[in-house]
C-alpha cells in the first residue's frame, strides 16, 4: 500500500505544482514586461505555457491513479478478487477495473497477488528447492520449524544436523 499510496501523493504534488506555475505565470509576465525586467518576464512565460498545457494531464494522471489506488485497496484490504466484484463494488466498469490492474500489478503495487483473466488469487509459488522441515534441537530440546542449511535452534543458538549428516 505504501507504494501506491507514494506513487499517487507524487502525482497530486506534480497537479499542484503544474497548477501553480499557470497561475504565478501570469503575473510573472505582466510584471516583468511592466518593469522591464525580461528574465521574470521570460520565466512567466515559460511557467503559463508548461502550467497551461501540463496542468490538464497532471489532473488526468492523478485522478487515473486514484481509480488504481481504489482498485489496490479494494483487493489487498477488502479481498475483492475477481473483476465482477471489483466493478460492482467500486461501481466502475470492468474494462476499467481490468486496466487498473494492469498497471497495478506492472507497477508492483499488488505484492503477493497474481492475475488469471479476471480471478485474482495469492501468489502462492515457492521455489523449487525450498521445504520446510521440522527438527528437535539436540541442545535444548525445542521442536521448530526451518526452511535453510545450516539452521540453528531459535532458542539456544545451537546448529541443528541435516538428515543424513553424522555426528
Amino acid at each position: 500500500m505504501k507504494e501506491v499510496n507514494r506513487y499517487v501523493n507524487a502525482m497530486l504534488i506534480t497537479a499542484i505544482a503544474l497548477t501553480v506555475m499557470f497561475v504565478c505565470g501570469i503575473p510573472m509576465i505582466i510584471l516583468g514586461a511592466g518593469n522591464k525586467i525580461y528574465a521574470v518576464m521570460g520565466i512567466g512565460i515559460a511557467f503559463t505555457a508548461i502550467g497551461f498545457y501540463g496542468m490538464p494531464i497532471g489532473w488526468v494522471f492523478y485522478a487515473n491513479n486514484l481509480a488504481v489506488r481504489r482498485v489496490v485497496i479494494a483487493v489487498a484490504e477488502e479481498n475483492l478478487l475477481t473483476v465482477q466484484e471489483i466493478s460492482a463494488q467500486l461501481t466502475m466498469g470492468e474494462p476499467n477495473v481490468r486496466a487498473c490492474l494492469d498497471k497495478a500489478f506492472n507497477k508492483g503495487f499488488l505484492k503477493g497477488y497474481k492475475r488469471r483473466g479476471d480471478v485474482i488469487t495469492l501468489n502462492d509459488n515457492v521455489p523449487e528447492n525450498w521445504r520446510e522441515k521440522v527438527a528437535e534441537c539436540p541442545n535444548c530440546g525445542a521442536k521448530f520449524t526451518y526452511t535453510s542449511s545450516g539452521a540453528r535452534c531459535p532458542y539456544c543458538n545451537s546448529p541443528v544436523k541435516e538428515e543424513g549428516e553424522s555426528n
